[in-house]
């Protein structure tokens, strides 16, 4: 017996990402209905070798229904998470809308399974930011060893973060580089994408740091613990899909470099490659499409008395958002609702 399943968004970037890994996954799926704005009524989406046509999100019954994986904006699903939760249908929402709730679990299934079960607070889990959620997958097992005091990450966070128009706006950037005709002004980002890098991911905040290196801090504290100081530096790079980040990493104990690549290897969801030779370390372009989140370049750090440096790349659309999302939903089923 499976599961009745809801994808809200089902038409973006994210929203087909995760069709495509229940497909993969092989979720146990009774029934699945895929859901969109009115605007995007009626587009078809495949799931596996079937086509779905897309049904109105405003007008849709989610009684019955036992989980709604929802891959819209914060607006929308203000809307429309709480009237899903409300009918007995477990929200799991990829938004930030709830992450800084207190009473709503923020879960990466590698780290903080036993969140689950705060689900009954309000019938709705969130799903972290990209860039936090593969950043503790490789800092949980260093702090379960050696306990982390500080965290200090600078991101190369691709445009695909940004949606679809995101990436078309790289595109045509690019493309207008080499036409000195045609010029392509930037919308979706506060400066050229093409060729550049752009220290600047969602809105300034008083002190100087942007919201999404707010959200890497506040999400870590709540993921993994609060005690953890990080402070972040994110940036965009001219990448289509695939965010790779710099992390030093101070901790309470010693831990030698090649224990912790051995404690690495071992962690669920990580993949360790770290030759120390060219080409023996992994890149955005070719983490796209996989499941796992990629370690290179792990050495000791002599600044500190306890401090490593890593690489860590992972695909955003993936772990990053719709991976995480299925895994919440597989971890649900085994853990509470215990169908499939």
């Amino acid at each position: 017996m499976g599961y009745r399943v809801v994808i809200v968004g089902a038409t973006g970037n994210v929203g087909r990402e995760m069709l495509n890994i229940l497909a993969e996954r092989q979720f146990p799926v009774d029934e699945i209905a895929v859901l969109a704005s009115r605007r995007s009524l009626g587009t078809e989406v495949t799931f596996g070798e079937t086509t779905l046509k897309t049904l109105d999100l405003a007008t849709f019954d989610f009684a019955g229904w036992d989980m709604a994986l929802f891959a819209v904006g914060s607006e929308a699903t203000k809307d429309f998470a709480p009237k899903a939760a409300a009918a007995g249908c477990v929200v799991i929402d990829n938004s930030s809308l709830y992450r800084y709730d207190p009473e709503i679990p923020l879960i990466v299934p590698e780290v903080n399974p036993q969140a689950i079960h705060d689900y009954k607070n309000k019938n709705i889990i969130a799903n972290p930011n990209c860039s936090t959620a593969q950043m503790v997958v490789a800092l949980k097992p260093i702090h379960d060893r050696a306990k982390i005091k500080r965290v200090v990450v600078s991101t190369y966070q691709s445009v695909s973060g940004g949606g679809k128009d995101a990436m078309e706006e790289l595109w045509e950037q690019t493309k207008a580089v080499y036409n000195p005709t045609k010029d392509v002004p930037p919308t979706k980002f506060t400066k050229e994408i093409a060729f550049n890098v752009i220290p600047h991911i969602d809105v300034f905040l008083d002190d100087g740091s942007t919201k999404e290196e707010w959200k890497m801090v506040a999400e870590t504290k709540k993921i993994i613990d609060k005690s953890i100081k990080v402070t972040a530096t994110c940036v965009r790079v001219p990448v289509f899909v695939g965010h790779s980040e710099s992390v030093n990493i101070e901790t309470e104990d010693f831990l030698d470099e090649d224990e912790a690549r051995d404690i690495l290897r071992e962690a669920p969801g990580l993949m360790v490659i770290d030759k120390r030779e060219d080409g023996g370390y992994v890149t955005p372009k070719e983490c796209v499409g996989d499941f796992a989140t990629f370690i290179s370049r792990l050495r000791q750090d002599p600044t500190v008395e306890n401090g490593l440096n890593l690489w860590c790349v992972s695909d955003n659309l993936r772990k990053g958002a719709a991976l995480n999302a299925v895994q919440i939903a597989e971890l649900l089923g085994r853990e509470v609702l215990k169908k499939g």
